[in-house]
């Protein structure tokens, strides 16, 4: 074998030297980028956390030490009083406002899967179309609709309160949750699922039934939550579309403030007890939420 054809020896690498990290990395930051970047992080998460300490520290106090105090010092005497006159308030329409937000979410979310799995698989002529028309009714304005539609649930007779509130939401709500799973079955579900379905002999509904609905967890945690937050936090709707006897919490909740002398110590706590169970949601569902929302953005 001559000198020409012999390898030269591979170099010995030293498991124990650092690597060289490639420019613009994250972590080739410079210790004062970092510095900046958490203070402007810590500027931001005070001033977003200021109202919520306001109205904890509000809640806590009574009547008189509120103009005494004033709304940052916090209590000198620490009072749930105020926490008990907001629920034995707002308790009859805090369960009504469950009966309005978990069937609007529920019913809104399976007739959006059922358009989105039309309007992205089950193609028919005019698709595109009926897909502009259904999501034109995102951009109009619920204050430019509001008389003629109270006109409308009277002519049905539908009676003020939860069933006319659950009829409104579900029909504003089609449009969101058409797009939402629109999106999501055309960039996740594969084609080749929907024809081995057809080779078998299944129909459309089967097919939805039976194949579509089991992979459609990410978009379903997605809708349903936008849709029981905008059903528990309406207030427009509910004010046309009930009132205090039957409606929902944000509408009891605005009766607690009251016009002459409102209590404030009442008001906050009202305030924060009607936002737990959307703050609640986003807690435990936030992480699926996002990614219920990446799901549909980009086709794998």
């Amino acid at each position: 074998m001559t000198a020409s054809t012999v390898s030269p020896a591979p170099e010995a690498v030293d498991a124990s030297a650092p690597r060289k990290k490639p420019r613009g990395s994250v972590h080739a930051r410079s210790p004062l980028g970092r510095v900046v970047t958490y203070v402007l992080l810590l500027f931001f998460l005070i001033i977003i956390l200021m109202p919520a300490y306001v109205l904890i520290v509000t809640s806590l106090k009574s009547g008189r030490e509120i103009g005494v105090n004033g709304q940052w010092n916090l209590p000198s005497e620490w009072t749930f009083a105020s926490w008990e006159k907001a629920w034995a308030s707002l308790r009859p329409s805090f369960i009504r406002t469950f009966e309005l937000a978990i069937p609007v979410a529920l019913i809104s979310s399976v007739l959006g899967a059922a358009n989105g799995f039309v309007l992205s698989r089950w193609r028919f002529p005019g698709a595109d179309v009926v897909f502009t028309l259904i999501l034109f009714g995102m951009f109009i304005p619920y204050q430019a609709v509001m008389i003629p539609l109270r006109q409308i649930v009277h002519e049905i007779g539908l009676p003020p309160g939860i069933s006319t509130l659950i009829f409104v939401h579900c029909v504003y709500g089609i449009p969101i949750c058409t797009l939402i799973f629109r999106n999501y079955y055309a960039t996740t579900v594969p084609v080749e699922l929907i024809e081995a379905s057809r080779v078998d002999g299944a129909g459309m509904l089967r097919t939805f039934r039976s194949v579509i609905l089991p992979v459609s967890a990410p978009g379903f945690v997605v809708t349903i939550i936008w849709q029981f937050t905008s059903a528990w936090n309406d207030y427009l709707f509910a004010i046309f579309m009930s009132n205090t006897r039957n409606g929902p919490v944000t509408i009891a909740l605005n009766a607690l403030a009251g016009a002459q002398s409102p209590d404030y110590a009442a008001s906050m706590a009202g305030a924060l007890i009607a936002s737990l169970p959307t703050l609640l949601v986003y807690i435990v569902l936030g992480r699926w939420f996002i990614g219920g929302l990446m799901a549909g953005s980009v086709k794998s």
